[in-house]
């Protein structure tokens, strides 16, 4: 048997992390077994429907690394094969017209809540006559059409995260809608349970992997199946993905789309990576790793029942090890489209050398892309605001004498093209000046970066220097170790000794 599997996303909305964390689910156990990922379209709600949701579905699954084999396919286009299956229900006695108005069933509703009634259709319709049709026809009534659930049947399947599994027909709300607003002449627009059926039996599938919210579908559709002459497939129900506070996971907690973790500067493998842990654990352990890896690994042996919390801690420590990972002429490109959104100048076919060097000096303190941005500004602006801190070094005796020497020096032609370059530049006026070298050190950071803390000082410099930033931010530091009228004296060892 080749196993095939399939999502099934409906296009009213963008791509949620739980449909995406079911699309990885199916996708591992299909590469798994050497299978087929088929991607369905489920967009029968033509009201609620929209293609701008459609491309962000697909985008979202290729962004992520999830490749289907077949598709996708539109519900849309297959309504004939859906009412084709509705007629063979009808004419074996297996589904009936029901005339029911809203104000019939809200009324059936009402008293069955009054007597601490389960609210279900009560089959009143199951056995109408054909002059009962006539009646209700020329009454103006459209009809739905229902198919017949046994109360005292029993429907079992073994689950393979949650193992055997049984309901009641009489538990399933009675006799069930397939399709609406239906005549004698035609049929209406076919619902959920039966198209699905329907594309699952037309697409072979094997394996239905899906979340536990669709438990009860399951028990229908398994009746569905049965009287249209498909074979079951096997069910896999996992788990839901929670909050912190244990619900499930929704637009009040925030950010739930695909599109939003991309935007908040999560690269694909890692958010691949965490949702494959949401629910599953690798055998070995293993917490980091791609999805072809966990492929090889992959069974709902290890599939937890219970809901899996969602962890922003882990999710922002999985992006920081692939961040850390990621070489820097690689990461520049996943980083460009950030800098350019908040505005930064620059030519990217000219400066990519520049930004690459700019990449290596921020990666190791990334813990999302969007990082770079805040860590970055300063680099792509000749001129920088100067903390108190830094103000405060700057206007130490001496320091506005120590920075004309640098500025001299780098007029002069002094070069400034690796650290070593730097760091003679360093000693050579540290000594025509007669300081202490770490007097230098923290007065060229208050002046370069105007705060005393940051990256690494010399590959700063040396990238500031590239694109001349730092002659102008030293001009800048001068200009304010001379205008300070009280000069404060340099600590006593920072002094030369004599």
């Amino acid at each position: 048997m080749t196993v095939r599997v399939r999502i099934a996303p409906s296009p009213t909305g963008n791509l949620h992390i739980g449909t995406a964390r079911t699309a990885v689910f199916n996708w591992l156990f299909a590469r798994h077994h050497g299978g087929q990922f088929i991607l369905r379209v489920e967009d029968t709600d033509t009201e609620r429907s929209r293609s701008e949701f459609t491309d962000n579905i697909t985008e979202g699954l290729q962004w992520l690394g999830i490749t289907w084999d077949e598709g996708p396919f539109f519900q849309s286009q297959r309504l004939d094969l859906y009412r084709q299956a509705i007629q063979t229900l009808l004419d074996n006695g297996l589904a009936y017209r029901a005339y029911d108005t809203p104000a019939e069933l809200d009324a059936m509703r009402t008293e069955q809540k009054a007597k601490n009634l389960a609210p279900r259709y009560d089959n009143r319709h199951r056995d109408l006559t054909e002059d009962q049709q006539r009646a209700f026809e020329a009454e103006g009534r459209q009809a739905v059409i229902r198919f017949k659930i046994d109360d005292d049947r029993v429907i079992q399947w073994h689950d393979l995260v949650r193992g055997p599994m049984t309901w009641k027909g009489s538990d399933l709300g009675g006799d069930m809608v397939v399709a609406r607003a239906s005549s004698v002449e035609q049929i209406g627009q076919p619902l959920y349970n039966l198209a699905v059926v329907v594309d699952d039996m037309d697409m072979a599938i094997t394996h239905v992997i899906r979340g536990e919210d669709h438990i009860a579908n399951t028990a229908k559709q398994i009746l569905l199946y049965e009287a249209l002459g498909g074979a079951v497939p096997e069910f896999a129900h996992t788990p839901l993905i929670l909050n912190r506070a244990g619900q499930k996971l929704s637009k009040r907690d925030g950010v739930t789309s695909i599109s939003d973790f991309r935007k908040m500067g999560f690269t694909a493998e890692a958010l691949a990576n965490y949702m494959t842990l949401l629910g599953w654990s690798a055998p070995d352990g293993a917490e980091v790793f791609t999805l072809a890896e966990a492929a090889q690994q992959f069974s709902f042996d290890r599939v937890n029942k219970a809901g899996a919390k969602f962890d922003w801690d882990k999710l922002d420590w999985l992006n920081s090890q692939y961040l850390h990972a990621t070489p820097a002429d690689t990461l520049v490109d996943l980083l460009v489209p950030y800098w350019q959104e908040a505005g930064y100048t620059f030519d990217l076919a000219r400066d990519r050398p520049w930004l690459t060097r700019l990449t290596a000096l921020l990666a190791p303190s990334l813990t999302r892309l969007t990082d770079a941005v805040e860590q970055g500004r300063f680099f792509f602006t000749p001129t920088v605001t100067y903390a108190d801190k830094a103000t405060q070094q700057l206007t130490q005796d001496g320091v506005g004498d120590l920075l004309q020497a640098a500025a001299d020096a780098i007029a002069a032609g002094a070069p400034l093209d690796s650290l070593e370059a730097g760091k003679a530049l360093v000693d050579t006026v540290v000594k025509a000046q007669g300081v202490k070298k770490g007097v230098m050190m923290k007065s060229m950071r208050a002046a370069l970066m105007g705060d005393m803390q940051g990256p690494d000082l010399m590959e700063s410099w040396l990238i500031l220097h590239q694109r001349g930033f730092d002659t102008q931010r030293l001009a800048d530091a001068i200009a304010i170790a001379r205008q300070s009228s009280s000069p404060v004296p340099l600590p006593h060892e920072a002094r030369p000794s004599s």
